[in-house]
């Protein structure tokens, strides 16, 4: 049974849509992937969705949503460290990742952030494989 994940930040322009694109790439298979903002924003930060396409990752279907655009209830939440107090929103387990937000900054800074995101979603999906989440 796959497990339902989603990945917040505040404007889910950046980071969280960095994660929804890792998790789609690589755990499609064992999750159900969303990604959330905690405030309206417009859409994704361009720079974001170049240095997934850099390397291959279509992000063309990525947009920014609002908490209420994804399930309320979900197995695993991912905050992103932008300080995020989410509203109550279910999950059997919470963790928070704590990346620092590359926006505004060169792209070096966001292909550092989508390479540290690969990371810690590979360790999910790990340890979801072995029963951990």
């Amino acid at each position: 049974m796959k497990r339902t994940v989603a990945f917040v930040c505040t404007h889910n322009s950046c980071r969280s849509i960095m994660a929804e694109g890792w998790a789609r790439e690589l755990g499609s298979d064992i999750m159900e992937i969303y990604s959330a903002g905690t405030e309206k924003y417009d859409s994704p930060k361009p720079m974001a969705l170049e240095v997934m396409n850099d390397i291959g990752i279509d992000m063309s279907h990525a947009r920014s949503k609002l908490l209420s655009d994804i399930p309320e209830s979900v197995d695993i939440l991912i905050t992103m460290g932008c300080g995020v107090q989410c509203p109550f929103v279910v999950c059997d387990h919470r963790e928070d990742w704590g990346l620092d937000d590359p926006s505004g900054g060169p792209k070096s800074g966001f292909e550092t952030t989508r390479d540290l995101v690969k990371v810690k979603v590979l360790d999910l999906i790990d340890r979801i494989n072995k029963g951990l989440l």
